[in-house]
Protein backbone atom coordinates (compact mmCIF):
# COMPACT_ATOMS: atom_id res chain seq x y z
CA UNK A 1 0.00 0.00 0.00
CA UNK A 2 1.89 3.06 -1.11
CA UNK A 3 0.57 6.51 0.02
CA UNK A 4 -0.87 9.00 -2.34
CA UNK A 5 1.16 12.60 -2.77
CA UNK A 6 -0.95 15.36 -3.67
CA UNK A 7 1.15 18.38 -4.66
CA UNK A 8 -0.24 21.82 -2.86
CA UNK A 9 -0.25 25.54 -4.95
CA UNK A 10 2.56 26.84 -4.88
CA UNK A 11 3.58 29.00 -1.93
CA UNK A 12 6.58 31.05 0.03
CA UNK A 13 7.28 29.78 3.23
CA UNK A 14 8.99 32.52 5.47
CA UNK A 15 10.25 30.60 8.72
CA UNK A 16 11.15 33.57 11.51
CA UNK A 17 13.41 32.07 13.69
CA UNK A 18 14.44 30.38 10.60
CA UNK A 19 18.39 29.17 12.27
CA UNK A 20 16.62 28.20 15.34
CA UNK A 21 16.89 24.91 17.30
CA UNK A 22 12.95 24.32 15.93
CA UNK A 23 13.47 25.46 12.60
CA UNK A 24 16.97 22.90 12.02
CA UNK A 25 15.82 19.61 14.11
CA UNK A 26 11.75 19.92 12.54
CA UNK A 27 10.52 22.53 9.95
CA UNK A 28 13.60 22.36 7.25
CA UNK A 29 14.24 18.18 6.93
CA UNK A 30 10.30 18.11 7.10
CA UNK A 31 10.33 20.35 4.42
CA UNK A 32 13.03 18.23 2.37
CA UNK A 33 10.89 15.17 2.97
CA UNK A 34 8.15 16.29 1.54
CA UNK A 35 10.15 18.30 -1.65
CA UNK A 36 11.96 14.62 -2.14
CA UNK A 37 7.78 13.12 -1.84
CA UNK A 38 7.08 15.48 -4.79
CA UNK A 39 4.39 17.78 -2.75
CA UNK A 40 6.24 21.00 -3.23
CA UNK A 41 5.40 22.15 -6.65
CA UNK A 42 8.53 23.85 -8.59
CA UNK A 43 8.04 27.25 -7.81
CA UNK A 44 7.86 26.95 -3.79
CA UNK A 45 10.08 28.62 -1.57
CA UNK A 46 10.99 28.74 1.76
CA UNK A 47 12.50 31.91 3.27
CA UNK A 48 14.15 31.63 6.82
CA UNK A 49 13.84 34.79 9.09
CA UNK A 50 16.28 35.59 11.49
CA UNK A 51 19.18 38.10 13.24
CA UNK A 52 21.65 35.91 12.58
CA UNK A 53 24.33 37.67 10.20
CA UNK A 54 23.90 35.30 7.36
CA UNK A 55 23.93 35.68 3.32
CA UNK A 56 21.43 32.93 1.59
CA UNK A 57 24.30 30.60 0.66
CA UNK A 58 25.37 30.38 3.99
CA UNK A 59 21.79 29.99 5.35
CA UNK A 60 21.84 26.80 2.47
CA UNK A 61 24.91 25.29 4.04
CA UNK A 62 23.56 25.53 7.77
CA UNK A 63 20.12 23.97 6.73
CA UNK A 64 22.54 21.21 4.67
CA UNK A 65 24.04 20.05 7.80
CA UNK A 66 20.70 19.91 9.33
CA UNK A 67 19.52 17.91 7.23
CA UNK A 68 22.51 15.73 7.64
CA UNK A 69 22.16 15.70 11.21
CA UNK A 70 18.26 15.13 11.57
CA UNK A 71 17.64 13.19 9.02
CA UNK A 72 20.70 11.00 8.95
CA UNK A 73 18.21 8.23 8.18
CA UNK A 74 16.22 9.38 5.23
CA UNK A 75 17.11 7.92 2.04
CA UNK A 76 17.61 10.16 -0.80
CA UNK A 77 20.39 11.29 -3.44
CA UNK A 78 22.31 14.68 -3.49
CA UNK A 79 20.65 16.23 -6.51
CA UNK A 80 17.72 16.01 -4.25
CA UNK A 81 19.00 17.92 -1.59
CA UNK A 82 20.96 20.32 -3.67
CA UNK A 83 17.43 20.86 -5.38
CA UNK A 84 15.71 21.69 -2.35
CA UNK A 85 18.53 24.02 -1.47
CA UNK A 86 18.01 25.91 -4.25
CA UNK A 87 14.78 26.73 -3.60
CA UNK A 88 15.99 28.63 0.04
CA UNK A 89 16.40 32.32 0.63
CA UNK A 90 17.67 33.58 3.41
CA UNK A 91 16.96 37.33 5.41
CA UNK A 92 18.97 39.02 8.24
CA UNK A 93 15.82 40.42 10.16
CA UNK A 94 15.03 42.23 13.19
CA UNK A 95 11.67 41.36 14.68
CA UNK A 96 11.43 44.62 16.79
CA UNK A 97 13.17 46.87 14.40
CA UNK A 98 12.60 48.03 10.99
CA UNK A 99 16.16 46.02 9.39
CA UNK A 100 15.87 43.28 6.95
CA UNK A 101 12.05 44.38 6.31
CA UNK A 102 12.58 45.98 2.87
CA UNK A 103 14.37 42.91 1.90
CA UNK A 104 11.99 40.54 2.81
CA UNK A 105 9.36 42.63 0.84
CA UNK A 106 11.15 42.81 -1.80
CA UNK A 107 11.09 39.30 -2.18
CA UNK A 108 7.66 38.75 -1.88
CA UNK A 109 6.81 41.44 -3.80
CA UNK A 110 4.98 40.49 -7.11
CA UNK A 111 4.39 36.82 -6.32
CA UNK A 112 0.88 35.94 -7.31
CA UNK A 113 0.96 32.52 -4.82
CA UNK A 114 0.20 31.90 -1.05
CA UNK A 115 2.38 33.28 1.49
CA UNK A 116 2.63 31.74 5.16
CA UNK A 117 4.63 32.94 8.27
CA UNK A 118 5.97 30.68 10.38
CA UNK A 119 6.38 32.19 14.36
CA UNK A 120 9.10 29.80 15.30
CA UNK A 121 10.46 32.55 18.06
CA UNK A 122 9.45 33.41 21.32
CA UNK A 123 5.64 34.46 21.74
CA UNK A 124 6.73 37.98 23.42
CA UNK A 125 7.48 38.62 19.82
CA UNK A 126 4.41 37.60 17.97
CA UNK A 127 2.80 40.78 18.26
CA UNK A 128 6.09 42.61 17.16
CA UNK A 129 6.26 40.15 13.64
CA UNK A 130 2.55 40.66 13.21
CA UNK A 131 2.30 44.65 13.21
CA UNK A 132 5.70 44.64 11.21
CA UNK A 133 3.66 42.32 8.29
CA UNK A 134 1.10 44.52 8.41
CA UNK A 135 3.20 47.60 8.50
CA UNK A 136 5.11 46.58 4.91
CA UNK A 137 2.03 45.76 3.45
CA UNK A 138 2.49 41.35 3.83
CA UNK A 139 -0.62 41.02 6.15
CA UNK A 140 -2.84 40.59 3.18
CA UNK A 141 -6.03 38.43 3.05
CA UNK A 142 -4.82 35.26 1.77
CA UNK A 143 -1.76 35.37 4.44
CA UNK A 144 -1.40 32.92 6.84
CA UNK A 145 0.62 32.78 9.92
CA UNK A 146 1.62 29.96 12.37
CA UNK A 147 2.46 29.96 16.15
CA UNK A 148 3.90 28.19 18.02
CA UNK A 149 3.10 27.41 21.96
CA UNK A 150 3.12 28.32 24.52
CA UNK A 151 -0.21 30.02 23.83
CA UNK A 152 0.19 32.09 26.86
CA UNK A 153 0.57 30.98 30.57
CA UNK A 154 -2.92 31.26 31.77
CA UNK A 155 -5.80 33.25 31.11
CA UNK A 156 -5.33 36.51 30.80
CA UNK A 157 -2.06 35.93 29.12
CA UNK A 158 -3.79 33.95 26.33
CA UNK A 159 -6.78 36.16 26.28
CA UNK A 160 -4.20 38.96 25.39
CA UNK A 161 -2.37 37.30 23.05
CA UNK A 162 -5.00 36.51 21.05
CA UNK A 163 -6.38 39.72 21.17
CA UNK A 164 -3.07 40.84 19.11
CA UNK A 165 -3.06 38.55 16.93
CA UNK A 166 -6.65 39.63 15.83
CA UNK A 167 -5.44 43.03 15.63
CA UNK A 168 -3.48 42.35 12.44
CA UNK A 169 -4.88 38.93 10.82
CA UNK A 170 -8.39 37.19 10.82
CA UNK A 171 -9.34 33.86 13.16
CA UNK A 172 -8.93 31.82 9.72
CA UNK A 173 -5.68 32.90 9.29
CA UNK A 174 -4.12 31.81 12.31
CA UNK A 175 -2.66 28.44 12.68
CA UNK A 176 -1.82 27.62 16.15
CA UNK A 177 0.02 24.92 15.95
CA UNK A 178 0.36 21.59 18.32
CA UNK A 179 2.33 19.07 16.69
CA UNK A 180 0.76 15.75 18.68
CA UNK A 181 -2.64 16.64 16.26
CA UNK A 182 -0.70 16.18 13.31
CA UNK A 183 0.48 12.39 14.49
CA UNK A 184 -1.11 9.78 12.31
CA UNK A 185 -2.32 7.77 14.92
CA UNK A 186 -3.92 10.84 16.24
CA UNK A 187 -6.63 11.17 12.90
CA UNK A 188 -6.88 7.63 13.25
CA UNK A 189 -8.49 8.09 16.30
CA UNK A 190 -10.69 10.03 14.45
CA UNK A 191 -11.20 7.05 11.55
CA UNK A 192 -11.80 4.82 13.95
CA UNK A 193 -14.48 6.36 16.01
CA UNK A 194 -16.31 8.23 13.57
CA UNK A 195 -15.25 5.66 10.92
CA UNK A 196 -16.96 2.01 12.35
CA UNK A 197 -19.91 1.29 13.29
CA UNK A 198 -18.36 -1.17 15.78
CA UNK A 199 -17.58 0.96 18.48
CA UNK A 200 -19.34 3.98 18.39
CA UNK A 201 -22.53 2.24 20.25
CA UNK A 202 -20.42 1.30 23.29
CA UNK A 203 -18.67 4.81 23.47
CA UNK A 204 -20.16 6.00 26.14
CA UNK A 205 -20.34 5.52 30.12
CA UNK A 206 -22.98 3.03 29.93
CA UNK A 207 -20.32 0.67 28.78
CA UNK A 208 -16.66 2.57 29.30
CA UNK A 209 -15.68 1.96 32.58
CA UNK A 210 -12.88 4.61 32.48
CA UNK A 211 -10.47 6.19 30.18
CA UNK A 212 -6.40 6.70 30.73
CA UNK A 213 -4.62 9.05 28.62
CA UNK A 214 -0.53 9.13 28.94
CA UNK A 215 2.32 10.87 27.53
CA UNK A 216 5.29 9.65 29.08
CA UNK A 217 8.98 10.65 28.10
CA UNK A 218 12.12 9.29 29.52
CA UNK A 219 14.06 12.29 28.83
CA UNK A 220 14.63 15.19 31.26
CA UNK A 221 14.16 19.19 30.84
CA UNK A 222 17.68 19.55 29.32
CA UNK A 223 18.76 22.91 28.08
CA UNK A 224 14.99 23.91 28.50
CA UNK A 225 15.48 23.97 32.36
CA UNK A 226 14.80 27.84 32.38
CA UNK A 227 11.64 27.37 30.61
CA UNK A 228 10.24 24.66 31.88
CA UNK A 229 10.71 25.48 35.68
CA UNK A 230 8.31 28.73 35.10
CA UNK A 231 6.12 26.80 33.38
CA UNK A 232 5.97 22.66 34.79
CA UNK A 233 3.94 19.59 33.51
CA UNK A 234 0.48 20.85 33.70
CA UNK A 235 1.41 23.97 31.60
CA UNK A 236 3.68 22.41 29.05
CA UNK A 237 2.26 19.08 28.57
CA UNK A 238 -1.93 18.80 30.10
CA UNK A 239 -3.13 22.25 28.69
CA UNK A 240 -2.62 21.88 25.41
CA UNK A 241 -1.31 18.03 24.25
CA UNK A 242 -3.26 16.13 26.88
CA UNK A 243 -6.17 18.22 26.30
CA UNK A 244 -6.31 18.19 22.79
CA UNK A 245 -6.20 14.25 23.07
CA UNK A 246 -8.97 14.46 25.71
CA UNK A 247 -10.65 16.27 23.30
CA UNK A 248 -10.46 13.89 20.26
CA UNK A 249 -11.57 10.91 22.09
CA UNK A 250 -14.71 11.94 24.14
CA UNK A 251 -16.40 14.62 21.86
CA UNK A 252 -19.65 13.86 19.62
CA UNK A 253 -19.56 13.22 16.16
CA UNK A 254 -18.95 16.32 14.39
CA UNK A 255 -22.14 17.05 11.51
CA UNK A 256 -19.06 16.99 8.81
CA UNK A 257 -15.00 16.37 8.92
CA UNK A 258 -14.64 20.14 8.51
CA UNK A 259 -12.23 22.46 10.56
CA UNK A 260 -15.49 24.36 12.74
CA UNK A 261 -17.58 21.46 13.09
CA UNK A 262 -14.83 19.32 14.73
CA UNK A 263 -13.49 22.01 16.79
CA UNK A 264 -16.93 22.99 17.78
CA UNK A 265 -17.27 19.98 19.31
CA UNK A 266 -13.66 19.56 20.87
CA UNK A 267 -14.74 23.20 22.80
CA UNK A 268 -17.87 21.56 24.00
CA UNK A 269 -15.81 18.95 25.72
CA UNK A 270 -13.84 21.46 27.31
CA UNK A 271 -16.68 23.78 28.52
CA UNK A 272 -18.34 20.51 30.05
CA UNK A 273 -15.15 19.31 32.29
CA UNK A 274 -15.51 19.12 35.86
CA UNK A 275 -13.04 20.85 37.75
CA UNK A 276 -10.36 19.16 39.40
CA UNK A 277 -10.64 18.41 43.23
CA UNK A 278 -7.21 18.57 45.63
CA UNK A 279 -7.14 14.58 46.20
CA UNK A 280 -8.01 13.98 42.58
CA UNK A 281 -4.23 15.39 41.77
CA UNK A 282 -0.61 13.77 41.86
CA UNK A 283 2.62 16.14 41.22
CA UNK A 284 6.16 15.04 41.13
CA UNK A 285 9.66 15.78 40.67
CA UNK A 286 11.76 13.21 39.14
CA UNK A 287 15.17 12.27 41.48
CA UNK A 288 18.90 11.62 39.93
CA UNK A 289 19.53 8.33 38.49
CA UNK A 290 21.17 6.20 41.03
CA UNK A 291 24.74 5.73 40.30
CA UNK A 292 24.89 8.15 37.36
CA UNK A 293 24.28 11.51 38.61
CA UNK A 294 26.36 13.78 36.41
CA UNK A 295 24.99 12.61 33.20
CA UNK A 296 21.10 12.83 34.57
CA UNK A 297 20.76 14.58 37.60
CA UNK A 298 18.16 15.47 39.90
CA UNK A 299 14.90 17.87 38.82
CA UNK A 300 15.74 20.41 41.07
CA UNK A 301 19.76 20.53 39.93
CA UNK A 302 18.63 20.31 36.35
CA UNK A 303 16.85 23.84 36.75
CA UNK A 304 19.44 25.32 39.04
CA UNK A 305 16.98 25.80 41.88
CA UNK A 306 17.51 23.61 45.25
CA UNK A 307 13.87 24.63 46.11
CA UNK A 308 11.68 24.18 43.12
CA UNK A 309 7.80 23.14 43.24
CA UNK A 310 7.76 22.82 39.43
CA UNK A 311 6.48 19.68 38.78
CA UNK A 312 8.14 17.73 36.49
CA UNK A 313 4.68 14.84 36.59
CA UNK A 314 1.14 15.59 36.97
CA UNK A 315 -1.65 12.90 37.26
CA UNK A 316 -4.95 13.75 37.44
CA UNK A 317 -8.79 12.54 37.19
CA UNK A 318 -11.45 14.16 35.59
CA UNK A 319 -14.78 13.74 34.54
CA UNK A 320 -16.95 15.42 31.89
CA UNK A 321 -20.56 16.40 32.50
CA UNK A 322 -22.80 15.48 29.59
CA UNK A 323 -24.67 12.67 28.48
CA UNK A 324 -22.55 10.83 26.93
CA UNK A 325 -19.81 10.56 29.48
CA UNK A 326 -21.82 11.00 33.03
CA UNK A 327 -20.01 9.13 35.73
CA UNK A 328 -16.85 7.96 33.56
CA UNK A 329 -13.77 9.10 35.32
CA UNK A 330 -10.50 10.64 32.97
CA UNK A 331 -7.15 10.10 34.15
CA UNK A 332 -4.52 12.19 32.53
CA UNK A 333 -0.85 11.33 33.13
CA UNK A 334 2.87 12.97 31.64
CA UNK A 335 6.41 12.72 33.00
CA UNK A 336 9.71 13.15 32.36
CA UNK A 337 12.26 10.81 33.25
CA UNK A 338 9.85 7.49 33.26
CA UNK A 339 10.62 4.00 32.82
CA UNK A 340 9.91 4.60 28.47
CA UNK A 341 9.09 6.94 26.38
CA UNK A 342 5.34 6.19 25.47
CA UNK A 343 2.33 8.03 24.32
CA UNK A 344 -0.84 6.16 24.49
CA UNK A 345 -4.56 5.98 25.21
CA UNK A 346 -6.74 3.82 26.22
CA UNK A 347 -9.96 2.80 26.54
CA UNK A 348 -11.32 -0.14 29.78
CA UNK A 349 -14.77 -0.84 28.86
CA UNK A 350 -16.81 -2.45 31.94
CA UNK A 351 -16.94 -6.22 32.56
CA UNK A 352 -19.11 -8.48 31.50
CA UNK A 353 -22.72 -8.12 33.80
CA UNK A 354 -22.39 -11.70 34.47
CA UNK A 355 -20.00 -14.63 33.63
CA UNK A 356 -21.62 -17.88 32.59
CA UNK A 357 -18.35 -19.59 33.05
CA UNK A 358 -18.05 -21.30 36.09
CA UNK A 359 -14.62 -22.56 35.39
CA UNK A 360 -13.32 -19.21 35.27
CA UNK A 361 -12.92 -17.01 38.32
CA UNK A 362 -10.64 -14.37 36.59
CA UNK A 363 -11.62 -10.38 35.90
CA UNK A 364 -11.74 -9.82 31.41
CA UNK A 365 -12.27 -6.51 30.31
CA UNK A 366 -12.63 -5.37 26.74
CA UNK A 367 -9.30 -2.53 26.38
CA UNK A 368 -8.76 -0.39 23.47
CA UNK A 369 -5.38 0.96 23.08
CA UNK A 370 -4.61 3.79 20.66
CA UNK A 371 -0.70 4.26 20.91
CA UNK A 372 0.61 7.12 19.45
CA UNK A 373 4.55 6.30 19.88
CA UNK A 374 6.32 4.32 19.87
CA UNK A 375 5.07 1.62 17.57
CA UNK A 376 2.20 3.22 16.35
CA UNK A 377 -1.20 1.17 16.05
CA UNK A 378 -4.04 0.18 18.15
CA UNK A 379 -4.93 -3.14 19.66
CA UNK A 380 -8.49 -4.00 20.73
CA UNK A 381 -7.67 -6.79 24.30
CA UNK A 382 -10.84 -9.41 23.33
CA UNK A 383 -11.31 -12.87 25.70
CA UNK A 384 -11.36 -16.01 24.33
CA UNK A 385 -10.90 -19.37 25.50
CA UNK A 386 -7.51 -21.04 25.93
CA UNK A 387 -6.21 -23.65 24.04
CA UNK A 388 -6.44 -27.19 25.34
CA UNK A 389 -8.65 -29.42 27.20
CA UNK A 390 -9.48 -29.15 30.74
CA UNK A 391 -12.62 -26.65 31.05
CA UNK A 392 -13.57 -23.05 30.07
CA UNK A 393 -10.67 -21.07 30.64
CA UNK A 394 -10.67 -17.84 29.58
CA UNK A 395 -7.69 -15.97 28.10
CA UNK A 396 -7.22 -11.94 27.32
CA UNK A 397 -5.60 -11.96 24.24
CA UNK A 398 -5.53 -8.68 21.59
CA UNK A 399 -6.29 -7.66 17.89
CA UNK A 400 -2.78 -5.92 17.24
CA UNK A 401 -3.09 -3.84 13.90
CA UNK A 402 0.34 -2.11 14.48
CA UNK A 403 0.81 -0.39 11.28
CA UNK A 404 4.34 -1.91 10.61
CA UNK A 405 2.64 -5.11 10.60
CA UNK A 406 -0.79 -4.17 8.93
CA UNK A 407 0.28 -2.02 6.15
CA UNK A 408 3.64 -3.13 5.33
CA UNK A 409 6.75 -1.02 5.08
CA UNK A 410 5.45 1.36 2.42
CA UNK A 411 1.97 1.71 4.27
CA UNK A 412 3.57 2.58 7.69
CA UNK A 413 5.86 5.06 6.53
CA UNK A 414 5.26 7.74 8.93
CA UNK A 415 5.14 11.20 8.29
CA UNK A 416 6.43 13.61 10.84
CA UNK A 417 3.56 15.30 12.16
CA UNK A 418 5.02 18.78 10.98
CA UNK A 419 5.59 17.92 7.67
CA UNK A 420 1.64 17.35 7.60
CA UNK A 421 0.66 20.41 9.64
CA UNK A 422 2.92 22.59 7.77
CA UNK A 423 1.12 21.53 4.65
CA UNK A 424 -1.82 21.66 5.72
CA UNK A 425 -1.26 25.46 6.49
CA UNK A 426 -0.26 25.97 2.63
CA UNK A 427 -3.73 24.26 1.58
CA UNK A 428 -5.95 26.19 4.03
CA UNK A 429 -6.98 22.97 6.40
CA UNK A 430 -7.11 24.21 9.74
CA UNK A 431 -9.05 20.99 11.01
CA UNK A 432 -5.76 19.86 12.99
CA UNK A 433 -5.11 23.24 15.01
CA UNK A 434 -6.43 25.02 17.76
CA UNK A 435 -9.23 27.84 17.63
CA UNK A 436 -8.50 30.66 20.14
CA UNK A 437 -11.52 30.32 22.24
CA UNK A 438 -10.23 26.54 22.52
CA UNK A 439 -7.01 27.66 23.85
CA UNK A 440 -8.84 30.55 26.43
CA UNK A 441 -11.31 27.24 27.44
CA UNK A 442 -8.17 25.11 28.43
CA UNK A 443 -6.98 27.60 30.36
CA UNK A 444 -9.61 28.62 32.43
CA UNK A 445 -9.86 25.08 33.08
CA UNK A 446 -6.24 24.81 34.04
CA UNK A 447 -5.81 27.92 35.91
CA UNK A 448 -7.73 27.12 38.75
CA UNK A 449 -5.86 24.26 39.40
CA UNK A 450 -2.25 25.55 39.29
CA UNK A 451 -3.94 28.72 41.39
CA UNK A 452 -5.48 25.77 44.08
CA UNK A 453 -1.62 24.03 44.47
CA UNK A 454 -0.17 27.01 45.10
CA UNK A 455 -2.69 28.58 47.58
CA UNK A 456 -2.13 25.28 49.21
CA UNK A 457 1.74 25.53 48.95
CA UNK A 458 1.74 22.03 47.44
CA UNK A 459 5.38 20.82 46.81
CA UNK A 460 5.30 17.86 44.48
CA UNK A 461 6.37 14.51 45.59
CA UNK A 462 9.77 13.40 44.62
CA UNK A 463 9.95 9.77 42.20
CA UNK A 464 12.80 7.58 40.89
CA UNK A 465 14.25 8.32 37.47
CA UNK A 466 12.95 5.73 34.97
CA UNK A 467 9.86 4.99 37.03
CA UNK A 468 6.53 5.23 36.59
CA UNK A 469 5.74 8.42 38.76
CA UNK A 470 5.52 9.07 42.60
CA UNK A 471 3.08 6.61 45.10
CA UNK A 472 0.80 9.40 44.98
CA UNK A 473 -0.29 8.94 41.24
CA UNK A 474 -0.85 5.37 42.32
CA UNK A 475 -2.68 5.90 45.25
CA UNK A 476 -5.30 8.13 42.97
CA UNK A 477 -6.07 4.87 40.91
CA UNK A 478 -6.19 2.59 44.14
CA UNK A 479 -9.13 4.89 45.54
CA UNK A 480 -10.96 3.73 42.64
CA UNK A 481 -9.75 0.32 42.63
CA UNK A 482 -8.22 0.84 39.72
CA UNK A 483 -4.38 0.83 38.20
CA UNK A 484 -2.38 2.61 35.06
CA UNK A 485 -1.62 0.46 32.71
CA UNK A 486 2.10 0.34 32.51
CA UNK A 487 4.59 2.31 31.21
CA UNK A 488 6.21 0.32 28.48
CA UNK A 489 7.81 1.25 24.86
Amino acid sequence: MVSRVIPVDPFDLVIFGGTGDLARRKILPGLFRRFCAGQMPPSARVIGAARSDLDTQGYRDLVADAIAEFNSDFDHEADQLKGFLDRLEYVAIDAKGQEGWADLQKLLQGTDRIEAYYFSVSPSLFGDLAERLQQWGMADANSRIVVEKPFGRDLQTARTLNATLAKYFDERQIYRIDHYLGKETVQNLMAVRFGNMLFEPLWNSQYVDHIQITVAETVGVGGRGEYYDKSGAMRDMVQNHLMQLLCLIAMEPPARFDPDAVRDEKLKVIRALDPVKPHHIARGQYQAEPCNEAHHPGYRTAVGDPRSRTESFVALKTHISNWRWAGTPFYLRTGKRMAARSSEITVVFKETPHSIFAEDAGRHRNVLSIRLQPNEGITLGVTIKEPGPGGMRLVDVPLDMTFADALGPEGAEQVDAYERLIMDVIRGNQTLFMRGDEVEAAWAWTDPIIQGWEARNDVPKPYDSGSDGPTDAFELMRRDQRQWREVSA
